[in-house]
């Protein structure tokens, strides 16, 4: 039976294997995929009843097309040409028909963002953080604090700043939330896995229980209450003009061009931010203090044998990833316009984490992929199936075959209550069938393999190290200690 079904297998993934790798082929294949997931996403009729649960299938096919298209092989110019078109041009488009897929753009740029600067962390040093929450509510209280409204000592003493300054304030986060990422780090310079994680999930807990308490005796949070009427930027120019002159052409209905070109100010601003940091991931990664910080992620004791400046590297690698989480905080807070201590509660740290898990440990392209996964699962997908689920309640629809009435369908089995358990659920899945995600970084992945082949357990996830048979034992030594002083 094997003999005869594993050549077919073959050959398909044979002929797949072809037609990637032509570049004629595979650039045919990407503009196809764009052209029809799009013109999918534009026949779907809202009144429709069946309208959630198409839309919850075909935008999350349409809006992988980036990372589909930066894993086809084909000329570069190329590529760069159609991410562009596809990102700038198309997409907008597809906002200005339904700010609902702008939104959900948004928060995945948002998403991203805040995914490559805990892969800076944990995927290239090694260094599990529970907290990166923190970095992320230091840049978003930042900028909230500046220009709410709310009767902190910022306003009653006249500290707020125009509009204008928020592209001020996004250096300014990154400065004070790398800060926050050292005094973060030097407590924990001898610690790893399993202790590190403890240590860093309470700093992200005591950052914000003093978020809520920290407004009194000198009110500089406004505690429980959050900070309300965050300033925006001022909408850029041009964006209102382009938006309603594109609804009046193809006759699309807009009810406030005031919000969709803000929101579409909104999604540039994240998209510039993410692209950002997606070079500099990408420029870390290959330089000298990337090559550092995998040597550290795989065994200190190697490292520090080798010359590696072990704690300037790990506060180097604890600074970068909150300064991403700072800038991203600055963009959130402008955009939410109010914030309090519940928007950063450790499952967002737990998120955030998940969505390195999944993509894939280390590596840019898989992050990316995993927040994308992982955001849309939450804001997109599981709401859209309770949309659906209480659309055929409302109708007494009855299930086929099974003749079982939707009415019947218990109201605490709300699928858009159970993100924890789904996640839950993806990140047990993950270690069991694909530890090093779903788009593993290379050299992680030869990892990986190597030490399954000896046996080892690869789907430990707290150590973040790979143990090697030529390499000593990561335990902290006395002379460790010594080099490490």
């Amino acid at each position: 039976m094997a003999t005869t079904t594993s050549p077919q297998s073959g050959g398909i993934a044979a002929t797949l294997r072809d037609l990637f790798a032509n570049k004629v082929t595979a650039t045919a294949i990407a503009v196809g995929y764009i052209v029809v997931t799009g013109l999918l996403l534009f026949s779907l009729d809202q009144r429709s009843l069946w309208f959630p649960i198409a839309n919850m299938c075909v935008f999350p096919l349409f809006i992988l097309s980036p990372v589909i298209i930066l894993g086809i092989p084909m000329d570069g110019r190329l590529k760069s040409g159609i991410l562009l078109a596809l990102m700038v041009v198309v997409l907008p488009f597809i906002g200005i028909v339904n700010t609902t897929y702008l939104e959900l753009a948004i928060q995945i740029s948002i998403f991203a963002g805040l995914a490559l600067g805990l892969n800076i962390v944990v995927g290239f040093a090694g260094l599990l953080d529970l907290g990166y929450v923190a970095f992320f509510a230091v840049g978003a209280y930042l900028w909230a604090s500046f220009t709410s409204p709310a009767d902190t000592i910022f306003t009653v003493n006249g500290w707020g700043v125009p509009a204008w300054a928020f592209y001020v304030f996004l250096f300014i986060a990154v400065g004070l939330a790398a800060l926050v990422g050292i005094l973060l780090g030097l407590p924990v310079l001898r610690l790893r896995g399993d202790y590190l994680a403890i240590v860093t999930l309470g700093f992200g807990e005591m950052i914000r229980i003093l978020a809520r308490n920290a407004d009194s005796p000198i009110n500089l949070t406004n505690g429980s209450q959050g900070l309300h009427n965050i300033g925006r930027p001022d909408t850029w120019f041009g964006l209102r003009e382009i938006s309603v002159g594109l609804a009046d052409t193809f006759n699309i209905r807009m009810e406030n061009p005031d919000t969709v070109a803000r929101q579409l100010m909104f999604y540039f601003l994240a998209l510039i931010i993410l692209g950002v940091i997606m070079l500099l991931a990408r420029r870390l990664e290959n330089s000298a203090i990337g090559r550092a910080w995998t040597a550290i992620r795989e065994d200190e004791v190697a490292a520090i044998a080798m010359g590696v400046p072990l704690v300037r590297m790990k506060l180097l690698a604890f600074a970068t990833g909150a300064s991403f989480a700072g800038a991203i905080g600055v963009l959130y807070a402008a955009k939410q316009t109010f914030i309090d201590p519940s928007s950063f509660l450790l499952l967002q740290s737990i998120q955030i984490l998940a969505m390195v898990i999944v993509g894939g440990i280390g590596g840019i392209r898989g992050v990316l992929l995993g927040a994308m996964i992982v955001t849309l699962l939450d804001l997109h997908v599981l709401t859209n199936f309770s949309l659906q689920v209480n659309a055929l309640r409302n109708v007494n629809f009855v299930v086929p075959i099974i003749n079982w009435p939707i009415t019947n369908w218990p109201a605490q089995l709300e699928p858009a209550k159970y993100q924890p358990l789904v996640f839950g659920l993806i990140l047990v899945l993950m270690m069991l069938f694909r530890p090093a995600g779903l788009l593993p970084e290379k050299r992680r992945k030869l990892e990986l393999l190597e030490r399954k082949e000896q046996g080892g357990d690869i789907g430990e996830i707290t150590e973040m190290t790979v143990t090697e048979p030529h390499t000593t034992n990561p335990i902290v030594s006395e002379d460790d200690g010594k080099a490490n002083r």
